[in-house]
């Protein structure tokens, strides 16, 4: 038997039907309860674009969340998941429904009362998640057009964190401390440098990236080689830095509760010297170009 039973019609979108294999479930596809009624069959091979809300939590989830948003919410939010996982080629975890709708039609609200919330984190997010700050780009200028709005920018790092978090299967609050984490070390960086480093710049680009890899790593328990003479060099001729990187290595080891491998230092003091260097060859530009 390759068909679900109709048990019940939501709306024009979702239906609660009797699956073969995961008995009751949520289905969730584009027109999929139009004209249906209780005991309909509808097989599985003919509903391509449809989402099977399997975990009993997630669908009580939805069921309670439906009746409070639009309908048109709904279509295009299932838009965004299909454009999604067919651009990664990746399944998402099926609670992306729940918090994608569930983001977005808080968000509508706040915009209607004017009420904005800044994304410090926006930078970052980009930085750090390139493929899926294009997506939630993609989705938020669909839902501002499908839903009539006129979300800013700074949703775009919302919901980008929101994909990586369906992507990867982590939970989204781990996946926002990853990015305010680096937000703040980079801040770190720039206090004790005195020096703001542009957003747009490779110098950003590859500060971000090497604090992203110090995370990752950390989460899959990969070590990183010991190199005692890159150490001792980087100990000897960049003290300074070599302070600041330890004290970086310190706050990721206590925010990420996994203690962070000594030659982590090194690679990072690497970074920070370069940083510093930029900004004293930038003095010197300055101090030169006045001297004329």
């Amino acid at each position: 038997m390759s068909s679900i039973t109709v048990a019940k019609v939501l709306n024009n979108n979702v239906i609660i039907a009797q699956h073969p294999q995961y008995a009751e479930v949520v289905v969730i596809g584009k027109g999929i309860g139009y004209n249906r009624k209780i005991r309909d069959l509808i097989k599985l091979s003919s509903v391509e674009k449809m989402f099977i809300l399997r975990s009993q939590e997630e669908q009580e989830q939805y069921k309670q969340l439906i009746p409070q948003v639009e309908e048109k919410l709904i279509e295009v939010v299932q838009e965004i998941v299909l454009h999604i996982m067919q651009s990664s080629r990746q399944p998402l975890n099926e609670h992306i429904h729940i918090a994608l709708t569930d983001h977005i039609a808080f968000a509508i609200r706040r915009h209607e009362q004017d009420i904005a919330i800044h994304n410090p984190f926006l930078y970052e997010t980009k930085e750090i998640y390139p493929e899926e700050y294009q997506w939630a780009e993609y989705a938020i200028n669909r839902i501002n057009e499908v839903m009539a709005v006129a979300l800013p920018a700074d949703e775009i790092g919302f919901v980008a964190l929101h994909i990586v978090s369906a992507l990867s299967n982590r939970h989204i609050t781990e996946v926002k401390q990853h990015s305010e984490l680096i937000g703040d070390l980079v801040g770190l960086v720039e206090d004790n440098l005195e020096y703001h480093i542009p957003r747009e710049s490779l110098d950003y680009s590859r500060l971000v990236t090497h604090l992203r890899f110090v995370l990752e790593r950390l989460r899959r328990g990969e070590a990183v080689q010991e190199t005692s003479s890159l150490d001792g060099l980087m100990k000897r001729e960049y003290p300074e830095m070599y302070m600041l990187a330890w004290k970086l290595t310190k706050i990721i080891g206590q925010r990420v509760r996994i203690p962070v491998y000594p030659a982590e230092v090194s690679y990072l003091t690497v970074h920070l010297q370069r940083l510093a260097q930029k900004k004293e060859d930038e003095a010197d530009m300055e101090a030169g170009g006045g001297a004329h």
